[in-house]
């Protein structure tokens, strides 16, 4: 039987943007100086990467090293959530590399030693703009899934609260508004993400969708899914229940559950979102909004006997994790400028970058 309680990790964003080697049959040398290329790959991989790709046997001497991320794992586990420049590195090298780094042991050493008899704990990512607390949360996902839990991931709650296309008037509560289109999106990727488990929980009560239609006790909750994908206009009150019988059923200890959300402040900050006298739309009155505030309460059972929650800083690279991550741009042929390979140009990166892993990225994709 699926037991344990909960985990919230959330993420908040910032305390505040192919080479080859042609090798010719008649020049003996060029096949010399093919081989010190691929001996020097071969040494680079040995600094950059780990061959242990379990992130449950994850440990400090793994710290800034990559692991590879089966393409897989991709597709089930993050169906969404990876950042966007991210995904477009993984279709150039053909491969996901995630590096291993010390806010995601910190956390990762909470969840392996948690007492799921005790109440839910919160942890927060935070950090300045570009540092990796994406990956660094994903990392985390990446865990967990492999540990059996269930994944409540929301990758973006800014999507939330920014330029929807659709609002409606609730039909649960005039006072909230409905994101049909947003809830439904959400709803088909949690599906991907947890597929074996819709068919083993069951709803604890009735729910009457129209006059017509409702979702009797004991339902599997892929039932509630399934009728907010196929029924657009009320996946935004689907989402809803499956928070509601998520959170209720995780505090009876049936599975494990994770609750990741990333960029959890703008939960409390302004929208863009104008009624039809342009007047704003404050955050609590989106029903997402109104239903995933509820879901980081500080409500769980017990949870008031604990700290609101444990505050992990993902900063920028240290020397190791800054090595690393050229060397392992190196092996893929990212960086091609000819003083890339030397000192000069790692220290003259290191300056324009501060050690930012975003705007190292950004730095190494034009050379």
């Amino acid at each position: 039987m699926l037991k344990g309680m909960t985990r919230l990790i959330f993420r908040v964003h910032k305390l505040d943007p192919g080479n080859f080697l042609h090798i010719g049959t008649q020049v003996p040398q060029s096949l010399a100086a093919h081989l010190d290329n691929q001996v020097s790959i071969e040494s680079l991989k040995a600094i950059s990467r780990t061959s242990e790709n379990d992130p449950a046997k994850h440990e400090e001497q793994h710290e800034g090293q990559h692991y590879s991320l089966p393409l897989q794992d991709m597709k089930t586990i993050f169906p969404h959530g990876l950042p966007p420049r991210f995904v477009m590195q993984v279709k150039t090298f053909n491969e996901a590399c995630l590096m291993v780094r010390k806010p995601a042991l910190e956390l990762l050493h909470h969840l392996k030693n948690t007492n799921f008899a005790h109440p839910a704990i919160r942890y927060v990512l935070y950090g300045e703009k570009g540092t990796g607390k994406t990956l660094s949360l994903c990392h985390i996902i990446h865990f967990c899934a492999k540990q059996d839990w269930l994944i409540l991931h929301i990758p973006d709650a800014h999507l939330w609260v920014k330029n929807c296309r659709d609002l409606l008037q609730s039909t649960y509560n005039k006072q909230r508004f409905d994101q049909p289109l947003e809830a439904s999106v959400w709803l088909k990727n949690f599906k991907t993400a947890n597929e074996r488990f819709l068919s083993q929980i069951k709803i604890q009560e009735k729910y009457v969708w129209n006059k017509r239609e409702s979702t009797e006790k004991g339902s599997p909750l892929g039932e509630i899914v399934e009728q907010g994908m196929t029924r657009v206009r009320n996946a935004t009150d689907a989402v809803g229940i499956v928070l509601k019988e998520l959170k209720r059923q995780s505090s009876l200890g049936i599975f494990h559950l994770l609750v990741a959300v990333d960029g959890v402040n703008a939960l409390w900050g302004r929208t863009t979102l104008k009624r039809e006298d342009k007047s704003p739309v404050a955050p609590e009155e989106l029903a997402l909004i109104y239903n995933l505030r509820k879901m980081v309460k500080n409500d769980w059972e017990g949870f008031d006997a604990l700290d609101p929650f444990i505050p992990i800083l993902v900063s920028n690279y240290n020397p190791k994790e800054f090595e690393s991550c050229m060397q392992y741009y190196l092996e893929n042929n990212w960086l091609q400028h000819e003083k890339a390979h030397t000192e000069e140009g790692k220290k003259e990166l290191l300056f324009l970058s501060n050690a930012n892993p975003g705007q190292l990225e950004r730095l190494c994709a034009y050379l």
